[in-house]
């Protein structure tokens, strides 16, 4: 079937701004409106009642925003990703409903757009093909074939103006959350707006995310597990990306799910490796666990390596953040509850001095958390999820889903403080690469993996850990 196009992506900011307008006020309206009508509820089916109202308010809201695309649907998708905390879980639940645009910019556009961008001589040397192998919120990636060698590249292509729209959008959806009523404006909200503010700068950055890939592909030249694909500068700009063309299958592909188990687990091992490098080491991540992130390339003699695609989402993380955060991790892996619950004290999401039951109950969510990755010998998980050698078996184990359950209860505790925006992308990470071991049924004994880094950057991270507790209690 033919790929749905349109002439042109709106990026006026007049004729945004008045469709937010018009959906905030218009949800607000009915909001307020349909509340009302709860007044007369009896009280146990009032609740009940004003969930219902704000779940189909919100529902009605998301359908206006998914009509605008661009870098409102984008900012949508990253307030779900990232918004449990703050969001009302109906708002929440309506947000990740919003789908990138699959409607691509026509080629006659996009065939201008990458004049202006390349120039004509630069864009005669490549053959471009018409037909997008993609089309997203805020762009579209077609192939293209290097005349004079035939080297197979990709254009990544931001659609024009997405990236000057950006700010207006946001504004704009602020009033228009202001309008709906459906999201309280706290602090803590206008905090998580400029974090996705940012989120969204980095992803248009071109320019940063060509560097990004560059890197990764140096750090990870000699480990022949992995290809990063190369950055071609001279059929590059500030909105096209050229990259070297990967092939690779889906990781749900059936010829992936039919590789044998030692193969699959050689794959999952080099995942959860590459998870403990990104915060043991290199202090940077991928904060977006998107399996279309991921290729992989299938070899007759066994030989399988993984293809790593979009670095627009890489993050680098302070050691204010990371320190604490592998000081968790050491604790979760030795069971030490004390020294877990500092570290959650320095991170500014446990409170006060919580009751001896609160530490250990939260103290429980993190063995469990990485109950994959702990010696099945000192710390056994649960038997129909381990099997005679010590393997962890990821395709029987429901653990993603049992860590967000158990971190949801907990999060209902007073002692509880919303996380630092860093550590969401930290636990997401980890969840992430859990999901991929999950999909391809890997067995790996995770303490084989995560043991060489546990004790990476210990002392500095114990100091760090001192110290930001030690400046916590000067201030209070």
């Amino acid at each position: 079937m033919a790929r749905k196009t349109v002439k042109r992506v709106k990026t006026g900011s007049l004729e945004r701004r008045f469709s937010l307008a018009r959906a905030g006020f218009l949800a607000g309206a009915r909001y307020a409106t349909a509340s009302a009508g709860t007044l007369f509820s009896a009280p146990d089916k009032r609740e009940e009642r004003r969930k219902a109202i704000l779940s189909q308010r919100a529902e009605e809201l998301v359908a206006e925003l998914g009509e605008l695309k661009g870098s409102v649907v984008k900012i949508g998708q990253m307030m779900a990703l990232f918004g449990e905390h703050f969001l009302p879980e109906e708002v929440t639940a309506a947000l990740h409903t919003l789908e990138n645009d699959t409607a691509a910019l026509e080629w006659p556009a996009m065939e201008r757009h990458l004049k202006q961008q390349l120039g004509t001589v630069k864009l005669a040397e490549l053959e471009v093909d018409p037909e997008p192998l993609g089309a997203a919120s805020l762009g579209q990636v077609h192939r293209a074939r290097r005349k004079k060698d035939g080297r197979e590249l990709v254009l990544k292509v931001q659609y024009p103006g997405v990236a000057d729209a950006i700010d207006s959008d946001m504004r704009a959806l602020v009033r228009l959350l202001k309008l709906s009523r459906l999201v309280p404006i706290t602090d803590q909200f206008n905090q998580w707006l400029d974090e996705v503010r940012a989120m969204l700068g980095r992803e248009v950055d071109y320019d940063l995310e060509a560097h990004t890939t560059r890197h990764f592909r140096e750090v990870l030249s000699e480990d022949p597990r992995f290809i990063v694909p190369e950055v071609f500068s001279e059929y590059s700009s500030h909105n096209i990306l050229c990259l070297s063309f990967e092939k690779g299958l889906h990781i749900s592909d059936p010829k992936v799910v039919a590789l044998s188990q030692e193969r699959r687990n050689f794959l999952g091992r080099a995942i959860m490796e590459l998870c403990c490098r990104e915060v043991f080491e290199w202090n940077k991540m991928q904060t977006d666990p998107n399996f279309g992130n991921y290729l992989l390339q299938i070899d007759e003699e066994g030989h399988d390596r993984i293809v790593l695609l979009d670095f627009g989402a890489i993050r680098d993380f302070d050691d204010q953040v990371l320190g604490p955060g592998r000081e968790m991790i050491r604790g979760a892996w030795h069971h030490d509850t004390e020294r877990l619950v500092r570290a959650m004290k320095a991170l500014h999401f446990l409170s006060g001095d919580p009751p001896r039951r609160v530490q250990e109950d939260f103290a429980g969510l993190c063995f469990e958390a990485i109950e994959a990755l702990q010696d099945p010998d000192r710390f056994p998980p649960p038997a129909s999820v381990v099997n005679e050698k010590g393997e962890y078996l990821w395709g029987e184990s429901n653990l993603p889903s049992r860590v967000l359950n158990r971190a949801s209860r907990n999060a209902l505790s007073v002692h509880f403080d919303v996380p630092p925006k860093e550590f969401i992308f930290l636990l997401r990470k980890l969840l992430g690469a859990y999901t991929f071991l999950h999909v391809i049924k890997a067995q790996v004994r995770g303490d084989t993996i995560l043991g060489p880094f546990i004790h990476m950057h210990e002392d500095d991270d114990k100091a760090r850990v001192d110290q930001q507790l030690s400046e916590s209690a000067k201030k209070s």
